[in-house]
Formats: C-alpha cells, structure tokens, sequence
C-alpha cells in the first residue's frame, strides 16, 4: 500500500528518513521537508513519487551517477549538503562524548578527481565498455562525461578502453582500470584479471603494450606489476617531485590534498621535530619538512621508497628518516618518537587505534588526525582526550564531491 511520507532529516548514509507510528522509514534520494509517496518495505522504501520537492532540490549532473550511485547527493544544493556533512562529523563526535568547533565543510571544485576505478566490460554489440557497477547489481553503467574528474580522464576514455580490451580474454577476468593523473600523463593499474587459468597470453599483452603506447600512458601495470613505462608517473609533494608506485596511494582531489596539508603544517607549526605516521609516499612529509625535521612510516614499503626516491628533488628540506614498518602491529613506541614535539598520523579507514594508544606516553605537544572514517577518528580521539589532550577543532573536507564519504583534519593539543 502506498504511504505519504514527509521526510523529517537526512541520515548518515544519505538517505532521507520519515518518522512513521511504525519506526523510522529510510528513502535514497529524497530531502528534507520533502512530501512522497512511496511503498515501504521492511522500513525501506527504494522508489517514490515526489508529491512536494524541498526549494534546495536542483536538477541532477549526470544520468550515470544516478544509475550507478556514484554521486548519490548530486541533487542537493551545496550549502545545506555541506552544512548536512558538518553535522555528521558534530553527531559522531558527540557519540564518544566529544565536543569541539567543528568548522564548515571545505568544499573542492568540480573536475579536479585525479583518480577514477572504472571497470571493463564488453557489451552485448562486442563494443568495450567503462565505467561504473549500478547500484546493488555486477551491471556495468558506461561512463562517457565524468562532471567530477579531471578533464584529462574524461578525454582519455575512447583510449581507456582500448587498453581495457586485451585484459578480457578470459571468461572469468572482470577487469578494473586504476587510472591516476599524474605530472608525467596516465598511469594505469589493472586488476581483477583471472591469472589462475593461464592470465594474459603473449598476444594479449602485445596488444595491451601497443594500446598504452597508442593512449600515451605513462605507465601500464597489472596488479602493481609493470608490463611498460614510457615515463616514471611523478607527482609534487610540496618541493618534492615523488615517483610514484605502481598502484600505490593518492588522494584523490589535489585540492582536497591541499587543503589537508596547509591545516597540518599550520597545527606543528614551532615544532622541531614531527612524526609523519602513515605517511604513504610523502603527502605531509614533505611539505612538514620545510618547517621541521620529519620521522615518516608506512607499513608500504614501496611508498616509503618512492618517498626517499623524491629526496633528492627537493631541496632546503630540515631533514627526513623514513621506514617500512606496519603500524598496526609495531605502532612506534615513545622511545621510537623520542624527540618528536608533534605528530600527524593519516591511517586508513580502520583507522589508528593501536597507534594513537601510544601517543600519550610521548613528549608530543600537538597531534594531528587526518582521517577518512569519522567513526574511527571519534574512537581514536577518545584516546587522548582521556590521556589529557584537549580536541581543539575538526575540519570536515569535502574530497568525494555528493557522497556520503566524509574527510577530516583534527587538531589536538595537551
């Protein structure tokens, strides 16, 4: 039976939820204040016919986010969609009971996503297709204009998936294209090739060869192996020019990325000495290393080093030491950030718990928390609230523009 709903806020996931007699019901697509019919299922309700729209409704960008759920939140408008972020970053802090200024969201310009996943499939005309998985289905929507990316990534599709076409050989290869923009062209890491039953033969990687040379592609690789580099992929890490691994680690917008480091430098500022931990390729190393002497990790040894590979590129540097170690079982101990007055930690998404827990026990004045998860930031800064740091602010940083994914800079001081 259809019910009229009205759609009382947003939740975390992004969708919009209605307060019925029978609990909560949760609506993908609609917005707050907005009036529906729709039939619910199981507190659900997937489709609706929209009886009043809310004034901040706008038309939506791209038909393939739509279908493919890329960009959920691609119709709302920009001040209460970042305004809704904020908010969730405010309610998970409140969570672990925590309480600080949050400032408003950050938000990153349109076309700058360096990154793009897209995954290969042939259609039914024999035709190789890229793009997007559809929401809650293997269905492969085609991407053919990308309104987030960079327009370099855009232009280079028709390319892409001539790159693509050699990689699905195999009946049991699905194929995904890992292309990064880097300062020397496109870089592209193919996974999800079938390998157990024979993976690429020596045709299908001649003609993958002869595909990226047509592309230009910097560099082409299956699964971090590299099949051929024209140029060494490189990117600028403050005055450092890094070669990056095959596959390895980025952000995803370089505005985004900005915005991170010019709050974490500011946040040490004074200090002497700083622990870059989780450290990748050298995203806030270098840039922390124009104002201090920086001690970096990552348990990616092949990030650490292109790290020190990108030494040599910079110059008027206080000084780096940098080591493969994994944090999540060898977090540095005080003794091994003896002399280190602050710290900056970027963990992935579970976060740095095991980390943090030793951060107390050093002489760290400051630490800052650059996290992609507010969960497991809020866990982690419960830490050292209760070991006598004082959560000064939280930044969120809007990286993966109309989702529901949330970025964050915290700054926490003794």
């Amino acid at each position: 039976m259809t019910q009229t709903l009205t759609i009382a806020r947003m939740g975390h996931q992004g969708d919009g939820i209605a307060d019925t007699a029978n609990g909560s019901v949760f609506v993908p697509g609609a917005l707050p204040g907005e009036v529906i019919a729709a039939e619910v299922k199981d507190g659900r309700a997937e489709r609706f016919d929209l009886i009043e729209a809310s004034p901040d409704r706008r038309p939506i960008h791209s038909r393939t986010y739509a279908e493919c759920g890329v960009a959920p939140l691609q119709h709302w408008a920009d001040e209460p969609y970042l305004a809704w972020k904020r908010e969730v970053v405010i309610q998970t802090l409140a969570r672990e009971g925590l309480e600080t200024e949050v400032e408003a969201t950050v938000a990153t310009p349109l076309a700058s996503r360096r990154r793009l996943a897209l995954h290969a499939r042939e259609g039914a005309d024999g035709r190789v297709m890229l793009g997007f998985k559809a929401r809650k289905s293997w269905r492969v929507v085609e991407l053919t204009d990308c309104p987030l990316s960079d327009p370099h990534l855009t232009a280079a599709l028709p390319a892409l998936a001539k790159v693509a076409a050699p990689f699905l050989g195999h009946p049991k290869s699905a194929p995904t294209l890992h292309v990064t923009l880097t300062d020397t062209g496109l870089d592209v890491d193919v996974t999800g090739v079938e390998k157990r039953s024979g993976g690429l033969n020596g045709d299908q990687l001649a003609l993958a060869i002869a595909a990226a040379a047509e592309a230009d592609l910097a560099r082409l690789s299956l699964d971090g192996d590299t099949l051929v580099m024209a140029r060494q992929p490189r990117v600028r890490f403050g005055r450092a020019s890094v070669p990056l691994a095959a596959g390895g680690f980025l952000q995803a917008s370089p505005a985004a990325e900005a915005a991170m480091v010019e709050r974490a430098v500011e946040a040490v500022r004074g200090a002497k000495k700083v622990a870059d931990l989780f450290c990748g390729a050298g995203t806030f190393t270098f840039p922390l290393a124009e104002i201090a002497s920086v001690t970096a990790a990552d348990s990616a040894a092949a990030s650490i080093a292109a790290l020190k590979a990108g030494l040599s590129t910079a110059q008027g540097l206080k000084g780096i030491e940098a080591q493969a170690r994994d944090l999540f079982r060898r977090p540095l101990s005080p003794y091994d950030l003896k002399g280190c007055d602050a710290v900056v930690l970027d963990p992935p998404r579970a976060g740095a718990l095991e980390q943090t827990q030793q951060l107390p026990g050093t002489k760290a004045s400051v630490v800052v928390g650059v996290s992609c998860n507010p969960q497991t930031f809020a866990r982690d800064a419960r830490v050292l609230v209760d070991a006598g740091f004082r959560l000064e602010k939280v930044t969120p940083i809007d990286q993966f523009i109309w989702s529901t994914h949330i970025e964050l800079v915290g700054v926490f001081r003794r």
